[in-house]
């Protein structure tokens, strides 16, 4: 993986400095070197960065939407959060986890999401499964919540730990922007990939407002309301509105996708650690990554 060459240190003796280099050049060899070490950081910080473009590894996205109770108490709703936030510590095989509330109505009156990635589906399978996480819903969740949606998409990222991960500094700031639709029939055996590449060669084109963004066919055997779902990390809600109103992306809405859509569903929430209060990351509950053995 390329994270490798971030944890690659050289291996110099003591006499190399001694014998060769003045207490000078001592500092200049390590501001240089660690300016290359920065370089090579920032290359990886972004899934939309040309960095390892052709190296590219499968994740599985598992997106749950929540109606809330109108009368969910702050108390109720971030313990409802905690538990399916930690619920990452119990379990193999989650990547990520990122929980919100939204800001903004939407049509389906969703209140809450949950964006969760996975190595494999076979992860998945077993998360559904788990005596752990099902009894979570029964004791946190189904209480304070009336309905929900599961939507379930493999996509690849390119192969470095901040990728796969969604680590670092740029995935502890912004927004889970969720798009769900359902394509016309006529319009799955090809034309509804093509809309969904274009919108993919787009969002690669706005790395300064997008920092991550999968998409895919949704393979939730429960679920047959939405066909496909798109999950975009943005830097920020400025970043957000930015390219949704953009003319490039409304363009691709208009042209490409908007006809060939039965049902669409957007959905978003922030992601700020400091107005979360999980005391399990530190006050962190949108974004802590585990890497899984």
């Amino acid at each position: 993986m390329s994270m490798m060459i971030l944890g690659i240190q050289p291996i110099i003796s003591c006499n190399f400095f001694t014998n060769h280099e003045t207490s000078k050049d001592m500092v200049l060899w390590s501001k240089k070197r660690r300016r290359r070490r920065r370089i090579v950081c920032l290359s990886l910080s972004s899934d939309n960065s040309s960095y390892n473009a052709g190296n590219k590894r499968k994740v599985v996205e598992h997106i749950c939407l929540l109606k809330a109770k109108d009368n969910l108490s702050e108390e109720e709703e971030k313990d409802m959060l905690d538990y399916l936030y930690t619920s990452q510590y119990h379990m193999r095989g989650i990547v990520a986890i990122s929980v919100g509330r939204t800001t903004d109505q939407n049509p389906e009156n969703y209140t809450h999401g949950m964006c969760m990635r996975l190595h494999r589906k076979e992860d998945l399978t077993k998360f559904y499964e788990s005596p752990f996480y099902l009894n979570i819903l029964k004791e946190h969740v189904t209480p304070h919540c009336h309905d929900w949606l599961y939507v379930d998409f493999e996509d690849e990222v390119n192969n470095d730990i901040l990728a796969i991960f969604r680590k670092g500094e740029e995935f502890n700031y912004g927004v889970e922007y969720v798009l769900l639709i359902k394509f016309l029939e006529s319009a799955l055996n090809g034309p509804a990939d093509d809309a969904l590449a274009s919108l993919a060669n787009l969002v690669v084109q706005f790395p300064s407002l997008i920092v991550q963004s999968t998409q895919g066919r949704n393979f939730n055997p429960k679920n047959k309301e939405y066909t496909h779902g798109v999950l975009i990390r943005f830097r920020s809600v400025e970043a957000q509105q930015i390219f949704l109103d953009s003319s490039e992306y409304k363009h691709i809405w208009g042209s490409k996708l908007q006809p060939l859509c039965q049902k669409t569903l957007s959905f978003h929430f922030p992601i700020d650690p400091h107005n979360t209060s999980n005391t399990a990351n530190n006050g962190n509950t949108n974004s802590c990554f585990i890497t899984i053995a």
